[in-house]
């Protein structure tokens, strides 16, 4: 036998890389969320304007 198993480590990396990933995935959809409020806002105001007569 090479080595022991050390479950308790594997587990504990398995955790560490699924709330990378999640965190990575969070970070994304905000970024996006924030990029469409953006453009969202600037859209909803030209709509909104009222041409002066």
């Amino acid at each position: 036998m090479a080595f022991r198993t050390n479950y308790r480590f594997e587990r504990s990396e398995r955790d560490r890389q699924k709330k990378a990933k999640k965190d990575e995935k969070l970070k994304r959809q905000q970024e996006r969320a924030a990029s469409r409020q953006d453009n969202g806002s600037t859209e909803q105001t030209e709509k909104n304007e009222v041409p002066e007569v």
